[in-house]
């Protein structure tokens, strides 16, 4: 039988369109559950929101990713949804909502620059993330 442990983390943002690094929750999750060998989900219910996995040293990759997402998918363009929020669910659309990584002697198995990051596209709001760990 497998279990999965699944924590709600809250997660606040405080722009329109920000990358905030939730490694450290995450890894703390993974090392409250004790599990040592096994796999790591993260999950975010929004749809105007997503998840992603990307270099954590140097604050300038984040800065390039949103000016980036912004030049191929600008705030204001020729969208039907009437919420005005089209460009975000595209964005998310694009990052993806999930996220599995390994657990390797208790500790997640990310590359030494790599960093999970909840990324906002629609804010400021207070939003969750879902962590489910699984393993031995």
């Amino acid at each position: 039988m497998i279990t999965i442990i699944w924590k709600e983390l809250s997660v606040p943002t405080s722009t329109r369109a920000q990358f905030i690094d939730v490694t450290r929750q995450v890894s703390a999750e993974v090392a409250k559950s004790g599990v040592k060998n096994g796999m790591c989900y993260v999950y975010v219910p929004h749809t105007t929101a997503g998840v992603t996995i990307n270099e954590n040293a140097d604050p300038d990759v984040v800065t390039d990713l949103l000016a980036t997402l912004e030049k191929l998918v600008p705030v204001h363009g020729n969208y039907r949804h009437a919420e005005g929020n089209s460009d975000a669910h595209l964005k998310a659309s694009m990052m993806g909502f999930s996220q599995m990584i390994p657990v390797v002697e208790g500790r997640l198995a990310l590359g030494t620059w790599q960093g999970i990051y909840f990324c906002e596209f629609d804010g400021p709001r207070s939003r969750k993330m879902l962590v489910g760990i699984t393993g031995e």
